[in-house]
């Protein structure tokens, strides 16, 4: 079982290193872990956010275990150097096209959220995001109308087959949930929106267990606030995903705890965190590992097949948040080393 650690920038380097004493912790004997170089310091080291060395550890790996990239002194750099390049690369070159991020509230956390306890109790919900299409790989830029104005421009686009592969991915993942799908969309104002409604409703005839309900993105996102409890698990495209999972991610209480997958056809997977590099912190030893660890886990299940083991990884940081062992993100005072001991010690 041979693992891409690339820790990247920021805080990265950080969470990643907790996470990989988790996986260490567990003594599996086959597991073999390889560092990698992304983002900003891939750029300083390599000359390019995600090089040639790096992509090739990658697609030699079973899994690769993430950390964050983002580095303000990189902001001048032409689009393509700069270190978010290093994400959207493998996501593009590894065909991850599907992103799955859940959201619960942890027993004992409801009042961190910035809901009402009673209504973020209910929240355990998935988000299914189609990464390799939408705006954000749509051709795009800059040019100059006849007036003189300039005018900026992004294409929306998805093709029907590539709706229909995130569509499957939603579809399995209620079927092992509670058999509910929400498709997100703008139908009633967007055509590509359309295509996908069109398309989802398609594929919803070979899940006939599946009840399947359809959602105008604004709207769902004002339910995430209103009435999270009635999602189960919300699929949808690269743009509209960006957003919710981060409002999914503050209705749980803190961006800190929320673990992504994304997958290519097959067991194959890139696991992160959802937050980002956050400079501000970076090499203070505050940040909260344990999404990190927490996408280790998603890591184990989904490209390794280990649920047992995966399961005793959520157990231990669910154990270290009982027992009041919090970041400041949560409104404790547990650096990243110390929340790392805790989730050790707990397995």
């Amino acid at each position: 079982m041979r693992i891409a650690v690339f820790a990247g920038d920021g805080i990265g380097p950080e969470v990643t290193e907790q996470a990989v004493r988790v996986l260490e912790k567990l003594g599996l004997d086959s597991l073999e872990l390889v560092e990698g170089d992304v983002g900003g310091m891939a750029y300083r080291k390599h000359g390019h956010p995600l090089p040639p060395q790096t992509l090739e550890t990658a697609r030699s790996a079973d899994a690769i275990l993430f950390g964050a990239v983002g580095d303000f002194s990189c902001d001048h750099l032409e689009r393509h150097l700069r270190p978010e390049q290093a994400i959207l690369g493998l996501r593009k070159e590894l065909g991850l096209f599907a992103n799955l991020r859940p959201a619960r509230v942890f027993p004992g956390l409801e009042e961190l959220t910035t809901l009402r306890e009673e209504v973020a109790r209910e929240i355990d919900l998935l988000i299914v995001r189609e990464l390799n299409g939408d705006v954000y790989f749509g051709e795009k830029g800059i040019r100059t109308l006849p007036d003189g104005r300039r005018q900026g421009w992004d294409m929306m686009s998805y093709a029907e087959d590539e709706v229909r592969r995130i569509a499957h991915s939603g579809f399995t993942a209620a079927m092992g949930r509670s058999k509910k799908l929400c498709s997100v969309d703008k139908a009633n104002v967007l055509e590509t929106s359309q295509l996908w409604r069109d398309v989802v409703i398609e594929v919803s005839k070979e899940y006939p267990e599946v009840e399947l309900s359809h959602m105008y993105v604004d709207n769902a996102a004002m339910q995430l606030v209103k009435n999270p409890g009635q999602f189960d698990v919300i699929v949808t495209g690269n743009l509209f995903g960006d957003i919710l999972s981060d409002q999914a991610s503050m209705c749980v209480g803190s961006i800190g705890l929320l673990a992504s997958a994304s997958l290519a056809e097959g067991t194959y997977g890139l696991y992160e965190p959802i937050h980002g590099s956050a400079p501000d912190i970076a090499g203070k030893g505050l940040a909260n590992p344990m999404a990190t660890i927490l996408s280790a886990a998603m890591l184990l299940r989904h490209s390794l097949g280990l649920e047992e083991q995966a399961v005793r990884i959520e157990n231990a940081v669910a154990g270290a948040l009982s027992a009041g062992v919090k970041g400041g993100d949560l409104g404790g005072s547990a650096g990243t080393r110390q929340i790392g001991d805790a989730v050790v010690e707990r397995l």
